[in-house]
């Protein structure tokens, strides 16, 4: 039987991502822990994080299994900063068994939705190092994994639009809660002051930050083959395909590449959302578009 007076009130993972070891993200825990918690801040290697990430992915799965067998009634709370939160995301998918066992689960800058520099390095995913593993569409079960477990999502905002390295509509997806922090970049974000008091504050009350709530127009740009979460600095660029019934219109945009953009703006003429396609799919975007105009155009 568990000894409980020596059990640790919670176990803290907290996990680094792509180019980095866990040092930053030990630092981190140190804010967040109490004199009882158990911290456990796996090093991947930095080399390693640069090859392929379901070795990753294995080794904090077994770290993880562990500590949930040596304290089988502690909750688990679980911080990822980038890569480290897609890592958890593959992990916890595997293992449904050990969700009511966690307490929350905090993503900071994680590229969920697919990281536009991975798909830009790798566009046909033949599996160029990580970047074929970082450019994967993770939101599905993100989604289902927020729907039963207290989900934050901590973003940067240090260019309007990215944290220097993830785009912002990258971190977000469906059931979670988000905050966003403005002037924190990609690296400052794994031990910043604002990023500590936000998880502190969401471990005191799972419904802080904004809700969200994916539109639907939004999720069927979602389901184009290939589509990428992009950065906004190019929607002053973009012209008006079509108006839409809400009020709000689509725009788009093709770069000197002629990669093709899309953007999603509001009522008052706000970005909500940015993608792109690559050459490859230029024709299923058209399709959705074509789709959109049907469904939601106004002339």
């Amino acid at each position: 039987m568990q000894d409980l007076s020596n059990s640790p009130d919670f176990i803290l993972f907290t996990q680094h991502g792509w180019a980095d070891d866990n040092r930053a993200m030990t630092t981190l825990a140190k804010s967040l822990a109490t004199e009882q918690t158990l911290i456990v801040a796996p090093n991947l290697g930095y080399l390693n994080t640069w090859l392929w990430i379901e070795p990753l992915i294995k080794i904090v799965e077994q770290v993880a299994s562990q500590q949930i067998a040596t304290y089988p009634n502690v909750p688990l709370r679980i911080v990822g900063h980038s890569m480290g939160g897609l890592i958890w995301l593959e992990v916890l998918h595997r293992h449904p068994d050990w969700w009511l066992q966690i307490h929350s689960l905090v993503l900071i800058g994680s590229p969920v939705g697919g990281s536009d520099l991975g798909r830009l390095i790798d566009p046909l995913g033949l599996g160029i190092g990580i970047a074929r593993d970082l450019g994967i569409n993770r939101k599905p079960i993100a989604e289902a994994i927020a729907a039963e477990i207290p989900t934050l999502v901590i973003a940067g905002d240090y260019d309007n639009g990215s944290d220097g390295t993830v785009t912002i509509d990258c971190t977000k997806f469906a059931n979670a809660h988000f905050v966003c922090l403005p002037g924190v970049s990609h690296p400052a974000s794994r031990h910043h002051a604002m990023v500590i008091a936000t998880i502190q504050d969401f471990w005191q009350d799972h419904n802080i930050g904004e809700s969200i709530e994916i539109d639907h127009i939004i999720r069927r740009l979602h389901a184009v083959p290939g589509m990428t979460d992009g950065h906004r600095r190019d929607f002053a660029e973009a012209k008006v395909l079509m108006h839409l019934d809400n009020g709000g219109t689509i725009r788009g945009w093709r770069n000197p590449l002629g990669v093709n953009h899309v953007f999603v703006a509001g009522p008052q003429g706000t970005c909500l959302y940015a993608g792109f396609v690559g050459w490859l799919h230029a024709q299923d975007l058209q399709h959705a578009l074509n789709d959109i105009r049907q469904a939601y155009a106004i002339e």
